[in-house]
């Protein structure tokens, strides 16, 4: 009886100018992943950490919006660009690099190209950890990161609905099969409190936890709908960076805790 060939052994590349590298994915689309990535980067600054955050969404690019980009990456040599900074993070993003309303009708190759372009030629500095914004789904630029970049961990963002949790199971089977740490799981958009005080669960209660429990995995918090979350991504200035005394910015910074000891 003839063997199994061992699997494929891949060499994996730290992102230089960086200790740390965490994926912030959701495999479903319109979860809130992206506004969730910005606060929790900026919570983490909070805590002490030189943070850097990495848009990795080639097809729609969302940091420029959610930071008020305007620079772009300047090059010395025309070969590697510096990320552009703003409240003393360093940043990277295509939509730096293309006009804002231009899409990006590109083949896999091309996005996979993009991604080994914005890990290993931006000259990141003394970064503590560098956030990576993912995409939706379990394409190319997941295998990328899977399979070519030293990731230290995965975070999983989703609504608490059956529909979004279908896909967040396949993203966790996929960062399990690839041999990415999960370092948890936070349930978005979990609640909305209304004026009376009372909680409304637009979106089903406490399907991320336990989905989190189904595959044996951390559950960070829940984080709500909130006016003030949403106003402070349209204007470009994150919640946690302007306002970490709000009782939103305070959630972020407890599930920043958690994924700082996980990282330990």
């Amino acid at each position: 009886m003839s063997q199994k060939p061992p699997p494929k052994q891949f060499i994996k590349t730290a992102i230089t100018g960086t200790k740390s590298t965490i994926l912030i994915s959701s495999a479903k689309g319109g979860v809130g992943k992206s506004t969730v990535a910005v606060n929790l980067a900026f919570a983490l600054q909070n805590l002490g950490l030189k943070i850097g955050i990495l848009d990795a969404d080639v097809y729609g690019p969302s940091l420029t919006k959610l930071l008020d980009l305007k620079e772009k990456p300047k090059s010395q040599d025309g070969k590697a660009m510096s990320p552009v900074e703003k409240y003393n993070a360093q940043c990277m993003s295509m939509g730096l690099l293309v006009d804002e309303q231009t899409p990006m009708i590109w083949r896999g190759p091309m996005v996979i190209s993009a991604i080994r372009t914005m890990t290993q030629k931006v000259l990141w500095k003394e970064r503590d950890v560098i956030i990576i914004d993912m995409p939706p789904g379990t394409g190319d630029t997941q295998l990328t990161f899977a399979q070519e970049i030293k990731v230290d961990g995965a975070i999983i963002v989703s609504t608490p609905q059956d529909l979004a949790l279908l896909d967040v199971k396949r993203g966790i089977q996929m960062f399990d099969k690839t041999g990415v740490k999960i370092l948890g799981l936070i349930d978005n958009m979990s609640f909305f409190k209304g004026d009376d005080g009372k909680k409304y669960k637009i979106f089903g209660e406490s399907g991320v936890e336990k989905t989190a429990k189904e595959f044996n995995k951390q559950f960070l918090g829940y984080l709500p709908l909130h006016q003030d979350l949403r106003n402070s991504a349209d204007i470009g200035d994150p919640l946690t960076h302007s306002h970490p005394d709000h009782e939103v910015s305070k959630l972020f910074i407890e599930i920043a805790k958690k994924i700082m000891a996980s990282l330990n």
